[in-house]
């Protein structure tokens, strides 16, 4: 009997490590879109100019990109439970600091501590989850609500920025952090945890990846308010390639690399980065598209445009717990992204066929729309997550989940700079002819998302072949 108690109780215990850092997740993803409602509020009370604003976005994706390498390593330094609790006991402290912002710089600088404590919370938790469900059948299960937390937690953000700003303040977006973070924490006193493998710190790799990743989110970031014209935007995106060509080979020649190269070579997670970077420039795009084609177009409020992407949440729900576990376990994780690619690219060809005089829109092109690209990321994040981090030793695990976050950063700056930039040329060459603005407008939307559709077509055809057959992640 004795036996049987220690047993569940150690169940119990496993499965406190499931809410916890999915709450930590839905902060990390969260903080990427709760401010961009918040901001014209932001701005106003705080005096920004509309040159220095952005940097209330870019300050954050810029410390989280540049340093989850970098936090991957600490966090098997120091134990992944240990880990994750700074990155939540920091991530609620610069949160606060950031809601009571008298001036722009304070603003920005809670920005970047955030950045910096989710570039070390985001891989401590996957390593959190990766290192205690072990068992096929209970990992994908957990994967699946920790990916539907992840997919849901963008859409999330946009409703939660538009309640939080139209019947509160703009501070609650950065406050609403707090008391998520706070639960989380005390969650962690019944997870489970092991010592830290420590090792020397690859100082030169260190800072060659936080360079490398600063620049190329950065020239992304830039990408649209200077255009791809930009001298600045080439220079920068080409300072941040050659300083990442740097860092990939100065790791296969040290003896303790900041992220060994076997972690990428292995054939699965090849193909799972792959996957899930395209997917994450495909859909980012997507976003954006629905934020500015509800409110400019259709007239939506911000709060409307929200309450219409969580039908993609919750179609993302359903995917990720109910649909890609059963899946899983007939299918080959090969078939099952692949599902999920086709899916998500079926979503995006329905909104191609959008006009400025489409009738019916809601019903015959969004709520398909938002149900395919859900179920498409529901399908994909849980398994490109297992296989980022199954077959890994217990000292890359860090390694391997900093990297499989840092896949998402890129494919969200690079799919946010690159769809915006072909949707204003595309709008502009279409007004040149003639038409409308709002035709044109439209125009703009439906060829970006033409592209974004051959993304996910490119990565179905990269990406499953280099996937195993395999069925078991465990």
């Amino acid at each position: 009997m004795t036996d049987v108690a220690e047993a569940r109780a150690d169940v119990r215990q496993r499965w406190w490590t499931l809410p916890v850092v999915s709450a930590a997740q839905l902060l990390v993803v969260l903080d990427g879109t709760i401010v961009n409602i918040a901001l014209p509020s932001a701005q106003r009370d705080l005096g920004m100019s509309d040159t220095s604003r952005q940097w209330a976005i870019t300050a954050y994706a810029l410390a989280f990109g540049g340093l989850l390498l970098i936090g991957g390593r600490i966090s098997s330094a120091l134990g992944h439970r240990r880990a994750f609790v700074l990155g939540l006991a920091g991530f609620a402290a610069s949160s606060a600091l950031g809601g009571v912002a008298v001036n722009p710089e304070m603003l920005f600088g809670a920005r970047a501590l955030q950045g910096v404590f989710a570039a070390l919370l985001a891989p401590a938790g996957l390593a959190l989850l990766t290192t205690t469900f072990t068992e096929a059948k209970e990992r994908a299960r957990a994967f699946g609500v920790f990916a539907a937390v992840g997919a849901a937690g963008s859409a999330v953000g946009l409703v939660a920025g538009g309640l939080l700003t139209e019947y509160a303040s703009w501070r609650w977006c950065l406050y609403i952090n707090v008391p998520i973070a706070v639960l989380a924490l005390v969650g962690t006193t019944k997870v489970p945890g092991r010592r830290g493998s420590r090792g020397p710190l690859d100082l030169g790799g260190a800072l060659l990846s936080t360079a490398g990743f600063v620049a190329v989110v950065y020239g992304f970031n830039q990408a649209e308010p200077r255009g791809w014209g930009s001298p600045v935007v080439p220079a920068v995106l080409g300072g941040g390639v050659l300083l990442l060509a740097a860092f990939v080979v100065l790791e296969s020649r040290v003896s303790h690399p900041l992220l060994p190269l076997r972690v990428l070579l292995h054939r699965d997670r090849g193909g799972a980065f792959v996957a899930i970077t395209l997917m994450f420039v495909a859909m980012f795009g997507f976003y954006l598209f629905m934020s500015y084609y509800t409110q400019t177009i259709l007239g939506y409020s911000p709060v409307e445009a929200g309450m219409t992407l969580i039908i993609n949440a919750l179609a993302a729900l359903v995917g990720a717990t109910v649909i890609a576990g059963k899946l899983s376990r007939r299918l080959a994780p090969g078939l099952v992204v692949l599902a999920g690619l086709v899916a998500a690219a079926a979503g995006l060809l329905i909104l191609t066929r959008l006009t400025a005089t489409s009738p019916n829109i809601l019903p015959l092109y969004l709520v398909p729309a938002l149900i395919l690209t859900g179920l498409g990321l529901g399908l994909v994040i849980p398994v490109t997550a297992a296989l980022a981090t199954s077959d890994v030793s217990w000292a890359d695990i860090g390694a391997a989940s900093a990297a499989y976050n840092a896949s998402q950063q890129l494919g969200a700056a690079l799919g946010t700079a690159l769809l915006n930039t072909i949707a204003s040329s595309a709008t502009a060459a279409y007004l040149l002819t003639g038409h409308e603005p709002d035709a044109s407008t439209v125009h703009g939307y439906t060829t970006a998302l033409i592209v974004a559709f051959g993304i996910l077509l490119a990565a179905a055809l990269i990406t499953v072949p280099l996937i195993h057959t395999r069925k078991d992640l465990s």
